[in-house]
């Protein structure tokens, strides 16, 4: 089965309301490519002038975080359906920022990834290990506890239209890139998970992303291998260089 690419920028806290629409408008020609699903993930307060600005390009506009609540006395959140309502299609969940830095944890994030899926807005979900945990060799328990606590409960059905993005703590904003062989090796380990826990079908569907330090120079050879299906990109997304992770293939 061949899975279409997705390339997601995940701009985390950068770019104001009129600086996002310039850097959209600098990048629309840049990251035009039929062959793959192009994502901007943008700071909430960007969400609705960055959708108006995307119009009639092939890029989808995501959201960085979302809270499990449908409304209420959350002061300082957001809800799914505000964003899906201001034509939000994305939402990273689980990025290491938000477990690390905000002490979100997998029973906060399993609900957040079902409200997500109930809401008809379709999950970035992160996992991955720190230097320590590979370096202890637990790479693959650590990620495997991750993803069967935030996918509890989430049907088949959910999770073939899921995009997973692993994400070596170790390589986010350092520089250092995973090898293509130990990117590969991790994305072949969440699919087969992914089978043992549903099925082959589902594990075959999934879209899984690799995003450490992911750049122009490695995109081609890391979304050769046959289990990366694309990269959720940091600071490459805020310049031109994201067109050509765009345009690897080109």
């Amino acid at each position: 089965m061949s899975r279409r690419k997705i390339i997601a920028g995940n701009w985390k806290m950068n770019k104001s309301p009129s600086e996002a629409v310039a850097l959209v408008n600098e990048l629309k020609d840049l990251v035009n490519n039929d062959e793959v699903d192009v994502v901007y993930c943008v700071p909430a307060i960007d969400i609705v002038p960055v959708v108006e600005a995307v119009k009639g390009s092939n890029v989808a506009v995501g959201a960085e975080n979302m809270y499990f609540e449908e409304s209420g006395a959350y002061t300082g959140e957001i809800a799914a359906p505000m964003l899906k309502d201001a034509g939000v299609k994305y939402v990273i969940l689980g990025h290491s920022e938000r477990r690390d830095y905000f002490k979100e944890d997998d029973v906060l994030l399993n609900k957040k990834v079902k409200k997500a899926f109930e809401s008809g807005i379709t999950p970035i979900l992160c996992c991955g290990e720190s230097l320590e945990q590979r370096e202890l060799g637990v790479t693959m328990d650590w990620i495997r506890l991750q993803i069967k606590s935030d996918l509890d409960g989430v049907t088949a059905e959910q999770v073939k239209t899921l995009v997973i993005a692993y994400e070596p703590i170790w390589a986010i904003g350092t520089g250092k890139t995973a090898t293509a062989e130990q990117a590969q090796e991790v994305c072949k380990g969440i699919r087969d998970l992914i089978a043992e826990m549903y099925d082959e079908a589902t594990a075959e569907a999934v879209r899984i992303q690799y995003g450490g330090s992911m750049n122009a120079s490695n995109a081609a050879e890391l979304l050769a291998k046959p289990d990366i299906d694309g990269g959720l990109i940091g600071g490459a997304s805020l310049k031109p260089d994201f067109g050509k992770i765009v345009n690897y293939n080109k």
